[in-house]
């Protein structure tokens, strides 16, 4: 049976990616000088400001001021007068401490917040990950990295991006890039036939493989027209609200919680790590093809509140069986340690890592900040 599935990206300049940037900036600054440091940083922005609030708990101290601008700065709004820039922006700051009554549970090693969480991984790429999103990613990287270092090539673009990727599945097997949807911040003096040929020749093209494209491939670049006004002058933009940008592009379940801004205390961002690599490491097993595992949590409460494991069929053995080994080795200690600790310390995420996974999505990376996304757990996996 043949389908269409869909998944979308946005770009590094895009106004809710903006912000999830600055709240990891402000997370990574203060996890640095200190590592126990307990962060939940949100961040807003439009027009000529940016409003950084939330609870913090930390022996360091963090210039938000300079972590804003130098977040900007980097993402590549710098030029005056289109709105909003590093320079002439509005930094405004609320950060207080945090909630006693939230830290006496996470004192004692318990979860920060109660909530259930998702990992996925299937066979479809060689990140493991579902093909709509990962091309997506890649489309709205790629247009970056020529902004940043082949200017030459597109030089009017700016960083405010979308893409959207439409696959043909037979079965659970890709066959074909449906349809591919790119806008594109750019500059006035550009005509938009120019951007739509650039597109496809040195970004579609590029990221591609040429086999899963044809002559039926339906390409929608600027659909709407003009894109001069784009990022926070364009649109208001807020931490946390591209969160299945940031996981698996709609292809299996969200818990809801947010990541960015949240140090790993918090379970919404560290047990959604661990979900991963776990159900990434089952696939790279070859006990499954395709693996999602659910975990969920209650505030203060160290363990698991619930396991669940699903191979939609592709599994070599009954789920039962394999979420029955899982169980008996998550627990405190154990080998694929569940709790908020044993997270944190086999992920090792009291490090500031957290700023490079704010754009891109924070799965199928291979830079050695993504420890969720190591192999380590196969050779163990090999022996069920």
């Amino acid at each position: 049976m043949s389908y269409l599935f869909t998944s979308e990206s946005v770009s590094e300049g895009h106004p809710d990616k903006v912000c999830d940037q600055i709240s990891d900036g402000v997370l990574d600054s203060l996890i640095e000088q200190d590592s126990m440091s307990r962060v939940a940083c949100e961040c807003f922005v439009t027009t000529g400001l940016v409003l950084v609030g939330g609870e913090v708990t930390t022996k360091g101290y963090v210039d938000v001021q300079k972590i804003v601008r130098d977040v900007v700065k980097d993402i590549g709004y710098t030029e005056a007068g289109v709105g909003f820039d590093a320079d002439s922006c509005a930094v405004l700051s609320t950060l207080h401490s945090q909630s006693p009554d939230i830290a006496q549970g996470v004192d004692t090693g318990g979860a920060g917040d109660q909530g259930m969480m998702f990992g996925y991984a299937c066979n479809e790429t060689p990140e493991l990950m579902p093909m709509p999103i990962m091309y997506a990613h890649k489309l709205v990287k790629r247009l970056a990295d020529i902004r940043k270092r082949e200017n030459g090539l597109m030089p009017y673009i700016r960083p405010d991006a979308k893409s959207q990727v439409t696959i043909e599945y037979e079965g659970k097997k890709p066959i074909r890039v449906h349809t591919i949807v790119v806008s594109t911040q750019h500059s006035p003096e550009v005509k938009q036939r120019k951007i739509k040929e650039d597109v496809i020749e040195k970004v579609v093209k590029h990221v591609i493989p040429a086999k899963m494209l044809d002559s039926k491939t339906r390409y929608f670049v600027n659909p709407t027209g003009m894109f001069e006004i784009g990022g926070p002058h364009g649109d208001s933009g807020l931490t946390g609200r591209k969160i299945v940008v940031d996981t698996y592009g709609g292809r299996a379940p969200h818990g809801g919680g947010a990541f960015s801004g949240k140090d790993p205390t918090k379970v919404d961002r560290s047990a959604a790590y661990a979900a991963r690599h776990l159900a990434k490491n089952i696939v790279a097993s070859g006990l499954a093809s395709e693996c999602l595992i659910q975990v969920a949590y209650a505030i203060g409460v160290k363990e698991p509140v619930s396991i669940h494991t699903q191979t939609f069929g592709t599994g070599i053995m009954p789920d039962v069986e394999l979420e029955q080994f899982i169980q008996k080795n998550t627990h405190e200690g154990g080998p694929i340690d569940l709790t908020p600790r044993g997270i944190i310390k086999r992920l090792d995420l009291r490090r500031p890592i957290y700023r490079k996974s704010a754009a891109y999505g924070h799965f199928g990376r291979s830079e050695k900040e993504f420890s969720w996304e190591k192999l380590d757990l196969v050779k163990m996996l090999n022996k069920i």
